[in-house]
């Protein structure tokens, strides 16, 4: 599903009527004043902008997947699927993330016009690739139980066997319960999803 960032395109060359402005100094300043940056994902991480090459086909794929396998669910209760390049503002240092899926009700609140803020949200999903390990790994649970979302799905074909593992009970800047399946087995998704995955759907993506 290709879809173009909504970030409106900016001209960060001075003007005298921008020479004298200051110039951003902090990663959240400096990712509002981006152009848009097509085939490129712009996340704010542990205070640093990280800009980083949107995924390999078969990332976009196990995305894609993931939607299909939860669509019945999303129908159902009138919720909204985002896959990939939607923003989400974590609550609290108002950090800009963009998530590989981000399950939200209809009416999920925003931090300005564009950002979903991240308090609002069902579920968020990683999709891990070798240049993305650590952050997805290591770094978003974190960030993701910082923003208060209830539920965070980290889908890892880099590990061996591949696996699926959810995030759930978000506490104190963590998570306090993990589940963790091999592709091709059931997971339970905790509300407020409250859905049993069946992983084997991605393996199709693996290949």
């Amino acid at each position: 599903m290709a879809m173009t960032s909504p970030r409106r395109p900016a001209d960060l060359r001075p003007t005298p009527e921008t020479a004298s402005q200051p110039l951003p100094s902090t990663a959240r300043e400096l990712f509002d004043a981006l152009p848009q940056l097509p085939g490129l994902r712009a996340e704010v991480i542990d205070g640093s902008l990280i800009v980083s090459p949107v995924g390999t086909p078969e990332h976009g794929w196990t995305a894609t997947l993931l939607y299909h396998a939860l669509q019945s669910l999303v129908m159902e209760r009138d919720w909204r699927a985002y896959v990939g390049n939607v923003d989400v503002c974590i609550d609290g240092p108002r950090d800009p993330v963009e998530p590989d899926f981000v399950l939200a009700p209809a009416d999920c609140p925003r931090w300005g016009e564009r950002e979903l803020l991240s308090s609002g949200l069902f579920m968020v999903a990683e999709i891990v690739s070798p240049g993305s390990v650590a952050n997805d790994r290591e770094r978003k649970p974190g960030i993701y139980a910082t923003g208060r979302i209830p539920v965070m799905l980290l889908v890892d074909p880099v590990a061996s066997p591949a696996t699926v593992t959810v995030f759930s009970n978000p506490r104190d800047g963590a998570y306090r319960t993990v589940s963790r399946v091999a592709v091709g087995d059931p997971l339970h998704l905790p509300a407020p999803v409250d859905f049993t995955l069946d992983t084997a759907v991605l393996e199709k993506a693996l290949g």
